[in-house]
């Protein structure tokens, strides 16, 4: 993905909410071996861009003084109830930079799994994220989780999840985590009707016999 950034002069809290309020999204981007540079973006094009997950979890080309340089999303500030950027972060990156990213994962084949297809079991995912170290030439935009093999009563863990050469996970210590879930269906149980009591019935038989 592409998009444009245009060079800040004034910095400062006062400077960014004169920017703001013409339109514009005050940034920063940093790394390499060029200095940070403080950028503004236009809001509009910025906030449908934020909406896309690619623009999240992607190398992106941005074009800055008619130059483009590699860019990765570093962080967003939302304004805490209008629908406002205060402030985007983004790294430089080169064929030679290694990060560490969260990337979404995309859970495929559910639907033709013996859990779902055969058991009408329901998949519940525990984990809509994970974070990931690589080269930033390899970034993915997400990791597929393929579930078409997933019986009833299984666990997917990350040690299940198949990565590209050169990606590893990053467990910070911990194992094996959990990645989704099959969950059975509840089966309904339907209550037999309650005979009414023998004095029940005779008290009811005597009323009609009166009438």
């Amino acid at each position: 993905m592409q998009f444009v950034a245009f060079e800040r002069a004034k910095q400062g809290t006062g400077a960014s909410r004169r920017l703001r309020n013409t339109g514009r999204a005050p940034g920063i981007v940093f790394g390499g071996e060029t200095p940070a540079t403080t950028i503004e973006l236009d809001h509009n094009a910025l906030w449908h861009a934020l909406k896309k997950e690619a623009f999240h979890s992607s190398i992106l080309d941005m074009e800055l003084a008619g130059k483009v340089q590699k860019v990765l999303l570093r962080d967003v500030q939302y304004h805490p109830y209008k629908p406002q950027v205060l402030h985007v972060d983004f790294q430089r990156v080169d064929d030679k930079t290694r990060l560490r990213k969260k990337v979404p994962l995309h859970f495929i084949n559910a639907e033709n799994s013996p859990a779902v297809k055969t058991d009408k079991c329901v998949i519940s995912h525990v984990m809509n994220d994970i974070e990931i170290e690589c080269l930033a030439t390899q970034l993915p935009e997400h990791i597929e989780v393929d579930l078409g093999e997933v019986t009833k009563g299984a666990t997917v863990h990350t040690g299940d999840i198949k990565l590209a050469k050169g990606i590893k996970l990053v467990m910070h210590g911990r194992k094996n985590l959990t990645v989704a879930t099959v969950v059975e269906p509840v089966e309904e149980v339907v209550a037999a009707p309650v005979a009414a009591p023998a004095d029940d019935k005779k008290a009811a038989a005597k009323g009609k016999g009166k009438k």
